[in-house]
C-alpha cells in the first residue's frame, strides 16, 4: 500500500524533518506508523507541504550561491556514502547489474554534479546584452531567477539518475523541490524516501512516496514548474494538470527509436553497438534502439553478428549471466512477452515468468503492422524491419511520431548526414547507440510525441531558471526621453527612428 506522504523522523545530525508541522498553519497532521500524513482545510493531503516549501523559497534561503553549492555537495555525499545501498536496491528491483547501475546511477550523476559545481558561479551571473542608442548609459541584462517550488516526477527504469539529474539543476537554479520517485521500483523508492532528506535541507526539499491516486492529488497543488519523465500517455495527464495552474512543464517521454543500418558498414561493430544499446538494462531504456531498418541482405549479415555479440556479452545462457537485468514487474513482463509473437524469433525468445526473465531476442522479418511495431518495446527485444534503401527508411521514420533518438550506421558519412538532415528527433547518434547522453554538453530531450523541453549540464540549470529581462535606467538625463512623449511630431518620430531602429548588416544609407 502506498503512503500518501512519507517524511523522515528526526535523527542527529543532518537528518531532520525541520519545522514542517509547526510552520504550516493550515495543516492538521496525524502521525501514522512513523509517517506523517497532512490534510488541509481544502482536503488536499499535500497542500501543507507545498505551502511550507513555498514559504522557505519566499524567504530567499535558496538564492545565495553558497547555499546552492552546499546542497549540491550534500548530493555528492549521498551518492558516495549510499553507493552500495543504491547498487543493492536497483539489483533487488530489477536485477540491474552493478556495472550498469554504477555507470548510470552514480558515475553519470557525479559527472552532472561536478559539471554544475564547476560552472555554477558563471551560470548564475547576469548576462549583459546589447543596447540601443537611448539606453547606452543604462544597464540591460538577463537575470537567472529560480521558478519557486518545483515538482520532479521520476520513473522506475533509472530510478536514481532520472530524479537526481533534474534535481541537480533545480537546486543549482535556486528552487525548492518536491521529489516523487517511482513506486514501481520499490526498494529504490524506499532508499530515496528514507535517506535523501538526511542530506538535504528539509525546509526546502521533500520526498513524497505515492501511487497513481496520491500523485493525482499531489498534482492538484500549484507548482511553479513540473519536470516529468515517463510515457506519452501519462505525460498528457501531467500537462493537463499543469495547465489548470498555467504551470510550465518539461516532459521527458519516449517512443520507438529507429536504427538505420546501411549496406556499407562494419557489420561486427554495428552488431556489438546495437546489441549493447538494446539489451543494456534489459532494454528498459527510453533511448534504446527500438527497431532496426535495413535491407534484406544486411539482415542476413546482421543475424550471425548479433548472435555472436549476445553470446560474447551474456554467454550461451544469458539467464545465468550476472550482467543481464530482469524486467521490473509482472505487468511489464507480460506486456513485453506478448510482443514476441511479431515476425519470427531468430535469436533468443526464452522467458521465465517467475524470474521476470526475457532472453535477449532478435525478431526477423517484422511487419509494420505487427504488435512489436505498435508501441515502445521497453524490453530486450529487437525487431528488424526490411526496407529497400535509405530513402525508404527515411520515409518509414518520417511517417511515424518523432522519436526520442534516431540512430544511423554507415561507413559513408554522407549516409549518416542524410538521415540526420531529413528526419526529426529529440537526439541523434551516428555509428553508435546511447552514447550521446553521456555528454553534459549536449541537450537531452524529446520533440513532439517524445517530449517537451531539454536538460543535462547547463541545459538543466536553464530549464529550472526563469530568464528575466531587466533594464535599469538612469534616473536623470530626462532630455533623452523627451522625443517619446506627447505631443507627437514628425521631428520626434525621426529622432525616435534614428535612436531605436535596427538595420540589416551590410546595408548603407545614402545621405
Amino acid at each position: 500500500m502506498h503512503q500518501p506522504l512519507q517524511l523522515p523522523v528526526q535523527q542527529p545530525p543532518g537528518c531532520g524533518m525541520s519545522n514542517l508541522l509547526s510552520s504550516s498553519a493550515s495543516a492538521a497532521c496525524a502521525i501514522l506508523k512513523g509517517s506523517v500524513v497532512c490534510s488541509t482545510v481544502r482536503g488536499n493531503p499535500y497542500a501543507g507541504l507545498v505551502s511550507h516549501l513555498r514559504a522557505a523559497w519566499l524567504s530567499g534561503k535558496t538564492r545565495p550561491l553558497e547555499y546552492r553549492v552546499a546542497q549540491l555537495e550534500a548530493l555528492g555525499r549521498f551518492l558516495e556514502e549510499k553507493k552500495q545501498d543504491i547498487l543493492e536496491a536497483t539489483a533487488l528491483d530489477m536485477g540491474k547489474p552493478s556495472f550498469e547501475a554504477y555507470f548510470t546511477e552514480i558515475l553519470l550523476c557525479k559527472n552532472e554534479l561536478n559539471d554544475t559545481l564547476n560552472n555554477l558561479s558563471h551560470w548564475m551571473k547576469d548576462e549583459h546584452v546589447d543596447k540601443n542608442l537611448v539606453t547606452q548609459l543604462d544597464s540591460a541584462f538577463i537575470r537567472k531567477d529560480p521558478y519557486g517550488v518545483v515538482l520532479i516526477i521520476a520513473p522506475w527504469n533509472y530510478p536514481i539518475h532520472l530524479f537526481l539529474v533534474p534535481l541537480i539543476g533545480a537546486i543549482a537554479a535556486g528552487n525548492c523541490v518536491v521529489i516523487k520517485p517511482s513506486e514501481i521500483s520499490k526498494n529504490t523508492e524506499k532508499l530515496v524516501a528514507e535517506m535523501l532528506t538526511c542530506y538535504l535541507d528539509s525546509d526546502c526539499f521533500a520526498v513524497v512516496t505515492a501511487g497513481v491516486e496520491e500523485t493525482t492529488r499531489l498534482l492538484e497543488n500549484k507548482f511553479d514548474y513540473i519536470f516529468f519523465t515517463g510515457s506519452p500517455s501519462v505525460g498528457r495527464i501531467i500537462m493537463t494538470a499543469a495547465a489548470k495552474h498555467l504551470t510550465p512543464v518539461t516532459l521527458e517521454l519516449g517512443g520507438k527509436n529507429p536504427c538505420y543500418v546501411s549496406d556499407t558498414c562494419d557489420v561486427q561493430n554495428v552488431a556489438r553497438r546495437v546489441a549493447w544499446g538494446r539489451f543494456f538494462n534489459a532494454g528498459q531504456t527510453c533511448i534504446a534502439p527500438d527497431y532496426v531498418l535495413c535491407s534484406v541482405e544486411m539482415q542476413e549479415k546482421l543475424m550471425p553478428a548479433l548472435r555472436e555479440a549476445i553470446t560474447e556479452y551474456f554467454g550461451s545462457n544469458p539467464r545465468e549471466s550476472p550482467d543481464f537485468a530482469r524486467i521490473v514487474g509482472d505487468k511489464q513482463f507480460k506486456r513485453v512477452r506478448a510482443l514476441l509473437s511479431s515476425g519470427r524469433v531468430a535469436i533468443g525468445g526464452q522467458t521465465d515468468e517467475k524470474e521476470r526473465y526475457i532472453a535477449p531476442t532478435v525478431l526477423a522479418d517484422v511487419q509494420p503492422s505487427d504488435p512489436a511495431m505498435q508501441e515502445e518495446i521497453f524490453g530486450p527485444i529487437l525487431p528488424i524491419v526490411v526496407v529497400a534503401n535509405m530513402d525508404e527508411a527515411i520515409d518509414f521514420i518520417n511517417a511515424r511520431p518523432r522519436p526520442l533518438a534516431i540512430y544511423a550506421f554507415s561507413c559513408d558519412s554522407k549516409v549518416v548526414n542524410q538521415v540526420l538532415e531529413r528526419t526529426s528527433s529529440g537526439g541523434f547518434c551516428g555509428n553508435d547507440t546511447l552514447m550521446h547522453v553521456t555528454l553534459t554538453s549536449l541537450p537531452f530531450g524529446g520533440i513532439g510525441n517524445s517530449g517537451l523541453g531539454k536538460y543535462h549540464g547547463k541545459f538543466t540549470f536553464d530549464t529550472f531558471s526563469h530568464h528575466r529581462g531587466c533594464l535599469h535606467r538612469n534616473m536623470g538625463l530626462e532630455a533623452i526621453n523627451s522625443p517619446r512623449y506627447p505631443p507627437y511630431t514628425q521631428q520626434k518620430l525621426g529622432l525616435m527612428t534614428a535612436a531605436f531602429e535596427i538595420k540589416r548588416k551590410g546595408m548603407c544609407t545614402l545621405l
